[in-house]
């Protein structure tokens, strides 16, 4: 790791810091002059903010550094859940000052994007409505099968097309496993023959699609008005039911003030699951909902076909603990280029 990615992650976990504490802190053997000119560099491209002056000097993470600098996630993962450092509380700033003021993608990673939407767009060009509908049912299974299989489902992808294709249970497997992949196949026919329905992002649509997805299993419908504890993580989602309803109409506000589509999309995946508004069902309400984005704009949906489930929780858990984007906007980057290759 160089020098000045070690002084990031040492400020993430450790802000407001002064020179001294962040030398010591990373085990830093140079100069004085070198560990100076690292963080004025780090000053001069905006990741790093400076407080106070002279020998009061202490420095912090901008909120771009923090929401998109890479963390190591082996080292985080490493530390057993009780002993890692964590935000346990909702970070209510998160919603309402943080994100507002930072591009979450690059200029480099939007031109990749945009190019890969062109790639899209031009297979889109060639194909009959017809094969359009046969393709995002192609598309539909693959995600009906990785989203269930992320939240514990069994069945496997030839199972999933059989269910889902046939109407034929696999020998073996619970009804309710049966029943939640039926009803991501459900949500994204409703998406398809709506798709206008989340241009505007409302709280009402978001509580649709998580009735569609959760119709006939034993899951609460609505927005939740109890605790709900996540695996794995110390983080504790909100448990008033008016401020998981003023996180949720923040977070309309904030991804319908966004322009870019792949900035609504990757909002709408990752605060959604943020704030655990339903007492169940709530990533696959995520994952429902940021495609309906992207079908609504003309955009390649994602089916996470590739996507290695630990490694999908991990990015969660991350965000969860840190606030921290980058390795979820990876995985969200690579699946759409994945979507753009692999389908249409």
């Amino acid at each position: 790791m160089d020098k000045a990615r070690e002084i990031l992650q040492y400020l993430h976990f450790n802000p407001n810091s002064t020179r001294f504490s962040i030398s010591e802190g990373i085990n830093f053997e140079g100069s004085d002059a070198t560990i100076k000119r690292i963080i004025a560099s780090l000053v001069k491209n905006g990741d790093i903010l400076v407080e106070g002056k002279a020998r009061a000097t202490t420095y912090r993470l901008s909120d771009q550094a923090h929401l998109l600098m890479p963390l190591n996630l082996d080292t985080y993962f490493a530390i057993d859940t009780d002993d890692r450092n964590v935000q346990t509380d909702f970070n209510f700033g998160l919603i309402n000052s943080q994100i507002p003021n930072v591009n979450l993608f690059s200029e480099e990673e939007l031109k990749h994007l945009d190019e890969l939407q062109d790639v899209f767009r031009q297979h889109l060009s060639d194909i009959s409505d017809n094969e359009y509908r046969k393709e995002m049912e192609r598309l539909g299974i693959d995600l009906s099968w990785k989203s269930s299989q992320i939240e514990g489902n069994t069945y496997s992808l030839l199972e999933t097309e059989r269910l889902l294709r046939e109407s034929k249970t696999a020998e073996g497997k619970t009804k309710d496993e049966a029943v939640m992949l039926l009803n991501h196949k459900y949500a994204l026919r409703f998406i398809l023959d709506n798709t206008d329905y989340l241009e505007e992002l409302t709280i009402s649509h978001i509580e649709d699609i998580h009735t569609l997805l959760t119709k006939e299993l034993a899951v609460d419908k609505g927005i939740r008005h109890r605790r709900v504890g996540i695996t794995g993580t110390k983080y504790r989602p909100l448990d008033n039911e008016f401020q998981i309803r003023e996180a949720m109409r923040d977070t309309c506000q904030l991804i319908n003030s966004k322009t870019n589509i792949f900035e609504k999309a990757l909002l709408a995946l990752v605060l959604i699951s943020y704030i655990q508004p339903f007492t169940d069902g709530n990533k696959r309400t995520a994952r429902i909902t940021s495609n309906a984005i992207l079908i609504a704009n003309g955009y390649c949906p994602l089916s996470f076909r590739s996507v290695d489930s630990i490694d999908y929780k991990k990015a969660m858990l991350i965000f969860y603990e840190q606030n921290n984007l980058y390795a979820f906007k990876k995985i969200f980057m690579e699946q759409f280029e994945f979507a753009v290759r692999e389908y249409f």
